[in-house]
């Protein structure tokens, strides 16, 4: 295992542009890998916002089991074991169709296959997980710092801050994501004319550690277990969205479980709603020294809440190959040979998903055929053993 040495010197060996769950986690997974043999690499980490403010976003993810594994790796599970909220059960169906697969833990034998987590506690765990190592001397945080420039050369790259300081390495890792922006739509590959509503719902009948995928005429419908009721991710066209933003708490219920229905018992509670556009932003262009990963690569669609895991797998991959290689041009080509798969195959799967329920009017028979292709997928063992591995683990 080579160490991450350069022909020249710049300041750093690796600088990370973005602190979020998957900055964080190159951050951490490159320390890890230290050995008084193999010292860690200099690394840089650039945060445009102050240390609290991540720590107190209320945003909900869904992590794959395979990324909770990420997570154990570099010590940050235990942080998070007691506020997540892990995933026994996910029930896929299409509204007023029949048909539906059930994904449930026992068929793999795992303790859950994922969990519910908020944004602030899983950053927080892994600023703590971070904190932990040994060698700090060759981490440097930076925060409040907002990049200005990139200037590539042959053998380093130069990062230009917008307070006036310089900074150079051997590659630098853009890794500042969120969700779908105007700057994204700006390279947007497919509008799906959709807007996401996101609130904390309670019901009066929940099921524990069930997750549910709703496939309605205008997108999908999702529903978390999380706390003490649900975290909800509905899609539905903008005209849709600005009408449910508009209704008072009630109303918005009653809307909700009109679409739903009522496995669920009555939705008795919401918390403030928000709301985002949805896009695919998967055009993202790598150099020889600079590469993009998470968000910063690909922008996906929230149907079956793929986007953080495949950032954290992409986090993993990265730091094996700079191991491997070096931070250098190397590296970065063997990252985007490794990655190529997953990121298809999971750009690919949420991309059918978001648009293949939605593209036909309800009533028609490719959408009784799609209904019947959610009961044929539940009891063809390979069909659904394929689909959940790929959102369990993908491809690492």
């Amino acid at each position: 295992m080579s160490t991450l040495t350069l022909p020249q010197a710049t300041d750093y060996d690796v600088i990370i542009c973005g602190a979020g769950p998957v900055g964080l986690s190159v951050a951490a997974l490159l320390q890890q890998r230290s050995t008084p043999l193999t010292p860690a690499p200099r690394i840089a980490l650039i945060d445009a916002k102050p240390a609290d403010a991540a720590s107190h976003d209320p945003r909900t993810l869904a992590l794959s089991h395979g990324s909770q594994q990420i997570l154990q790796k570099i010590s940050a599970w235990p942080f998070m074991a007691t506020t997540a909220t892990p995933i026994h059960q996910i029930h896929v169906s299409r509204r007023q169709y029949f048909g539906r697969t059930l994904i449930q833990r026992d068929d793999y034998q795992l303790q859950a296959l994922g969990y519910v987590v908020r944004y602030g506690p899983l950053v927080t765990a892994l600023s703590s997980a971070l904190s932990s190592f040994s060698d700090q001397s060759t981490l440097t945080i930076l925060r409040p710092a907002q990049v200005a420039a990139i200037d590539e050369q042959d053998w380093q790259v130069n990062v230009q801050l917008t307070d006036g300081r310089s900074l150079s390495a051997g590659i630098v890792v853009q890794a500042e994501g969120g969700v779908f922006s105007e700057q994204a739509a700006k390279t947007v590959q497919r509008d799906y004319d959709q807007i996401a509503i996101i609130a904390h719902i309670r019901c009066s009948q929940r099921i524990a550690h069930r997750a549910f995928e709703r496939f309605t005429s205008e997108g999908p419908l999702a529903l978390l277990p999380q706390e003490d009721g649900y975290a909800l991710v509905w899609c539905v066209r903008p005209i849709t969205a600005t009408r449910l933003l508009a209704l008072d708490d009630q109303a918005f219920l009653a809307e909700l479980g009109t679409t739903f229905g009522e496995r669920l018992g009555r939705f008795v509670a919401t918390s403030p709603r928000h709301s985002y556009p949805l896009g695919l932003n998967a055009t993202s262009a790598a150099s020889a020294r600079t590469v993009a990963i998470g968000n910063a690569a690909q922008t996906l669609h929230p149907v079956a809440g793929q986007g953080l895991n495949l950032g954290l797998r992409d986090a993993m991959v990265l730091v094996r190959t700079l191991a491997q290689h070096g931070a250098g041009p190397a590296a970065l080509t063997q990252f985007a040979r490794l990655r190529h798969h997953d990121r298809q195959a999971t750009i690919t799967l949420t991309d059918l998903m978001a648009r293949a329920f939605t593209g036909a009017p309800d009533g028609s028979l490719a959408q009784t055929l799609l209904g019947m292709s959610l009961g044929l997928i539940d009891v063809a063992a390979p069909a659904k053993r394929a689909l959940a591995e790929q959102m369990i683990f993908g491809w690492r």
